[in-house]
């Protein structure tokens, strides 16, 4: 059997398990074997091309895998979970620049100036390392995550995106080879920040998925420029998922795809809120112990997780919470909004984490027409996702997005730490209806102190 036949049967079943491994990540009970599944694929895509093609002694690719290897496992053991969307971010661009470096590579060793897949695969890639590194720094609140717009910043973006499209022209037309390699890189590293500066925290979880997507691309543009056939697949399947979970994400925000884009919407709040409106309702606080009344004797209790619970890190005592609870015979579900956190699925690995039964995770479709039957809906640092402003306040920037019927429980306890607003920087109407209370401190604390209550009813 030749080398190149044997190459092609690996990438074949490399290709076959990234499908299954993808397949499997459509539910969380079959998700982490699938990324098993896929995780071995790339593997033994990997080995095939590096040894097969003689491009590493057997000790050299054995040294890689093991300093690599044992990189990734302490970044997965140490990551906090509420760190999970920036390391995912920086994951995106790491992997856009080592596409942009290996096309860059191909274009100065062979001297081709006329590969387009190789111009594209440079500056997909690069933009996405650019954009990347400022969705790492907004998400780890090293820079501000408020939209960062200022006068011209359109008209600059035009004359980056016709200078780029210049620079691929003038190598095409036989100009300098490294300059326009150089041009057409630094250009791009200045677009990817500015597409992604005026982005808030709001709109975080589409662009984590879009940079996601760019990734991909541009992984399937440097696989056509090596002619590999493992890349190729992979980088077209991350590609097309990436793309289909920012539609989604739009969806799920009733927003366009360029108005994401465009920006400006939401971001870091410094205010802390007001605890009454302008036609005089107010809040009404409550306790622990009424709280922990009021969930012992409901017949049925949805909790509603938000990215408030990831900052306290309180899975853990929820789970128990809502064991607790069930052991009384009340039954307890909870209700994942599809943008509820700050990338896709982080509520739902989240409380994965903290072994709550999988067949307790209902999405948002699956569960809204049970909030009119509960008797108490428990919403831990959610906000946005379930503001009734978004149905009937058409001035709101969140109208039409389609949100959690959490006002239409029994009653409503919101968990928070303060006033402050969302993402979205407006005021939750929710908090001062009649059926609403407000249990103000720290959700872990909150969380255990409700434990220690019910278990004494």
């Amino acid at each position: 059997m030749s080398k190149e036949l044997i190459i092609d049967v690996i990438y074949l079943l490399a290709a076959i398990l990234f499908i299954v491994g993808l397949k499997r990540l459509q539910s969380p009970v079959t998700a982490r074997g699938g990324n098993r599944i896929a995780a071995i694929g790339m593997l033994l895509a990997i080995v095939a091309t590096l040894f097969l093609n003689n491009i590493l002694t057997p000790v050299e690719m054995i040294a890689g895998l093991v300093v690599g290897g044992a990189i990734g496992a302490i970044m997965a053991k140490q990551v906090k979970m509420t760190a999970m969307p920036e390391l995912v971010a920086a994951f995106n661009g790491f992997g856009g620049l080592a596409s942009a470096l290996v096309a860059s590579a191909e274009i100065i060793d062979s001297g081709a100036n006329q590969n387009i897949a190789a111009y594209l695969s440079v500056l997909i890639g690069t933009v996405t390392f650019s954009g990347s590194l400022i969705a790492f720094l907004k998400l780890s609140a090293k820079m501000t995550g408020n939209p960062i717009q200022f006068f011209g910043q359109y008209i600059i973006l035009s004359l980056v995106i016709v200078s780029m499209i210049a620079c691929i022209g003038w190598a095409f037309l036989g100009g300098e080879l490294i300059l326009s390699l150089g041009l057409l890189s630094g250009l791009a590293l200045i677009f990817g920040v500015l597409i992604v500066i005026p982005i808030g925290g709001a709109d975080m979880p589409v662009i984590v998925a879009f940079l996601n997507a760019l990734s991909g691309l541009a992984a399937a543009a440097t696989g056509f420029v090596l002619s590999n056939t493992a890349l190729i697949i992979s980088g077209a399947l991350v590609g097309a998922s990436g793309i289909m979970l920012t539609n989604t994400m739009c969806v799920a925000m009733n927003r366009k795809f360029w108005q994401v884009m465009i920006g400006g919407f939401g971001g870091d709040s410094d205010e802390e809120g007001s605890a009454a409106l302008v036609d005089g309702r107010s809040i009404t606080s409550t306790t622990a112990d009424d709280t922990a009344i009021m969930l012992s004797y409901a017949r049925k209790v949805i909790i509603v997780p938000g990215y408030g619970l990831a900052v306290a890190q309180a899975q853990h005592q929820v789970r128990e919470l809502a064991e607790v609870l069930e052991a009384r015979g009340v039954e307890v579900k909870y209700a994942v909004h599809p943008v509820a956190g700050r990338m896709p699925g982080h509520m739902n690995v989240l409380l994965a984490e903290a072994n709550v039964p999988y067949d307790a995770l209902y999405e948002m479709d699956e569960i809204n027409h049970e909030f009119e039957s509960t008797d108490v809906a428990l919403v831990i640092g959610a906000n946005d996702v379930v503001n009734p402003a978004a149905r009937h306040d058409k001035s709101s920037p969140i109208y039409g997005m389609p949100i959690l019927n959490v006002d239409q429980a029994g009653t409503v306890v919101f968990l928070k730490r303060s006033m402050r607003p969302g993402y979205s920087g407006i005021q939750n109407l929710l908090f001062f209806e009649t059926n609403t209370r407000m249990l103000f401190g720290d959700a872990k604390d909150s969380v255990s102190e409700l434990i220690t209550e019910v278990k004494a009813v």
